[in-house]
């Protein structure tokens, strides 16, 4: 099953379970999908797919840090929610020492000698890590590992 079909199916789950905010964000998730599926003329695979939520859950977490700062805890508690909600749908998180172990590898594959090389090191790990690590994190990883 493709997570677009998945996405479909839990929508009709969340209908009948009177599930309001999962619906609604579930709808958000298939409207935004929609939207770049129009925008590219394409049909989005699983991977394009993964992207748009993983974009999707960074604008909430950048939404919750304003709404933090604002004092708007219940606009931010609501972006949290979203989050648990979108983060389902995305597969399973590498740990730490899992991380810096591909980055130590892509550093080798790409022979990669300072941080003028962050380039090619990103370009390695990327394909292998979205969805997966938070690549803000990974780069910092991939800085601090040239800079040695």
């Amino acid at each position: 099953m493709s997570l677009k079909e998945k996405l479909s199916e839990d929508m009709k789950a969340a209908m009948r379970a009177k599930e309001s905010e999962k619906l609604a964000t579930i709808r958000l998730i298939n409207a935004a999908i929609k939207q770049r599926e129009v925008d590219e003329r394409v049909e989005l695979g699983d991977d394009q797919v993964l992207s748009v939520i993983e974009k999707m859950i960074k604008q909430r977490k950048d939404s919750i840090t304003q709404f933090e700062a604002g004092g708007r805890q219940d606009l931010a508690d609501k972006e949290k929610s979203e989050i648990t909600v979108l983060a389902a749908y995305m597969p399973a998180q590498m740990s730490e020492a899992e991380v810096q172990a591909e980055v130590a590898a892509a550093v080798v594959q790409s022979g990669a000698s300072g941080p003028q090389d962050m380039g090619k090191v990103m370009a390695v790990l990327k394909p292998k890590l979205a969805g997966r690590a938070d690549m803000t994190a990974v780069s910092g990883l991939v800085k601090a590992a040239l800079t040695k």
